[in-house]
């Protein structure tokens, strides 16, 4: 298919099917902040998602400890931080406006602050007092018709930074540039105008020779497009494939040579987005078709690889390097999407309910023999991290949140190193009234440079005290606790992913 042709079925997917053909009225619109008030007082947990109505302006971090010398920079972090507007609460966690957040190590110490991303959808919101527009798993009675995805962009589940730029990322539209001292929202990001508007997931891979790869899924028309971006933050390349029985795609990986997709079987069905459906609720799972895994060569992307692991379902990988034909990797694994489906939407009505319990999954893919073998690590865990030097290449270690005895609420407890190889673990628990968001792993610039010489650092939010918590960890020794720690008087919403740039 050439690029013309991909643009235009992309485009009409996005405005026809990707988010429902027409938004239909959701019988007791308030019913969600109603049980959600409901909950709070027996609930203290619903505090990590309130959510905001305004930025978060600068403040400085109480600090216990003395930051490292060499830990300088800035920690962003994006998610969604506007729950609730006019009343009306949003059905799913991941359709409230993106918030990109900065935490800014120096010598004088930690300062936060925080930013609304300005996208088409949040002027639009905002102006009308409520929501108008479509969202993943919300849509609005007399919702606005909407002509592309970006229409619907909330800018809220990641950022990069990539040829000179901090981009909010989100998982069907277009990346968000944003001012990376101001946090001011920018321009959307074009990689070339044939692409404009195209999806652009939230989870690029930066090899080592500092080429990104991302790729874009319009659900409605069964295309996976792949990007390969230069380290100057020009398209290199920009391809598409079709794929049957479209999944559910949020994450994936890259070796030296290959790409790696991992797709459950919860698959988008266009009847039901035709029907109304929100886009959440016009997939199906289908556990007969098992969690198939895509391979596509860098160079042959029109050459797919197929391969089938055991139903289940997976957000985010952690690695994968390939040794003498065979690629090894690793995920968080869930054996159905239920979290996705339904925990997250109970999440906003105040209640917590799992019967799920995800394992770390290490898998081989045998490429010569067309064949797949996987184990797992007993480990209820998410928000897998690396040191960003082993992209790609042979590695160890990966950096958890886990859940170790966090009770009946939702969420992280503990973080956690595993070496995916041995099984080994070495953790930290925050305590029982604490809950841990994704932490990042940031290289020791003066260190030996082997795997994971550095340090984690991450955010958390104290229910007992009503603060936020920055630490850093000596990566490699996790149990002695955090060697520094911030602490704020005001509360965020939990966010999901981040990254560390260097000063």
């Amino acid at each position: 298919m050439d690029r013309r042709n991909f643009s235009q079925s992309l485009l009409a997917a996005a405005g026809t099917l990707s988010f429902g053909a027409r938004a239909q009225p959701v019988p007791a619109a308030d019913a969600y902040q109603s049980a959600f008030e409901a909950s709070r007082a027996a609930q203290p947990w619903t505090l990590a998602y309130v959510g905001l109505q305004e930025d978060a302006a600068p403040m400085p971090l109480t600090l216990r400890g003395r930051l490292p010398r060499g830990l300088q920079g800035a920690f962003y972090r994006n998610g969604p931080a506007r729950h609730t507007l006019g009343g009306k609460r949003y059905h799913h966690l991941f359709d409230g406006d993106g918030m990109v957040q900065k935490y800014t190590l120096s010598a004088q110490g930690i300062t936060h602050q925080g930013r609304f991303v300005r996208t088409q959808k949040f002027l639009a919101d905002s102006a009308a007092g409520r929501p108008v527009r479509a969202a993943f798993g919300t849509n609005p009675p007399e919702a606005e018709p909407i002509s592309g995805p970006d229409d619907v962009n909330v800018a809220n589940t990641s950022v990069v930074q990539h040829g000179g730029e901090l981009l909010a990322l989100w998982e069907g539209g277009s990346a968000t540039r944003v001012d990376p001292q101001t946090l001011a929202t920018g321009e959307l990001k074009t990689w070339s105008p044939d692409y404009a508007g195209m999806p652009f997931s939230a989870h690029p891979r930066i090899d080592a020779d500092g080429t990104l790869w991302n790729f874009g899924v319009s659900s409605g028309r069964g295309l996976l497009s792949v990007y390969r971006v230069k380290p100057s933050g020009e398209l290199a390349q920009a391809a598409t494939i079709k794929v049957p029985d479209m999944s559910m795609l949020h994450d994936f990986a890259v070796t030296e040579r290959h790409l790696v997709f991992l797709l459950p079987p919860l698959v988008y069905d266009a009847g039901r987005a035709a029907a109304g459906e929100t886009f959440l609720d016009s997939h199906v799972w289908k556990p007969q078709l098992g969690l198939r895994v895509l391979v596509l060569e860098k160079d042959r992307l029109d050459a797919p690889m197929w391969f089938e692991l055991p139903s289940g379902f997976v957000f985010h990988i952690g690695n994968a390097w390939e040794d003498r034909g065979t690629i090894r990797l690793d995920y968080v694994r869930s054996d159905t999407a239920r979290h996705a489906t339904f925990e997250l939407k109970q999440l906003m009505q105040g209640h917590y309910e799992s019967r799920e319990t995800p394992a770390v999954a290490v898998v081989e893919l045998d490429l010569k023999a067309g064949r797949a073998r996987q184990s797992l690590l007993p480990h209820w865990s998410e928000f897998p991290r690396i040191d960003p030097r082993v992209v790609g290449r042979r590695y160890a270690q990966v950096f958890l949140a886990e859940r170790v005895n966090a009770g009946d609420r939702p969420g992280y407890d503990s973080v956690l190193r595993l070496d995916v190889g041995t099984g080994r673990a070495d953790r930290y628990r925050y305590g029982d009234n604490v809950m841990v968001e994704e932490h990042v792993f940031v290289a020791r610039r003066s260190g030996s440079g082997r795997e994971g010489d550095g340090w984690l650092v991450g955010t958390a939010l104290d229910l007992k005290r009503r603060e936020m918590l920055f630490s850093v960890f000596d990566a490699q020794r996790l149990a002695d606790g955090p060697i520094a720690q911030g602490a704020m008087a005001r509360v965020m919403p939990l966010g999901l992913h981040g990254i560390f740039v260097p000063a």
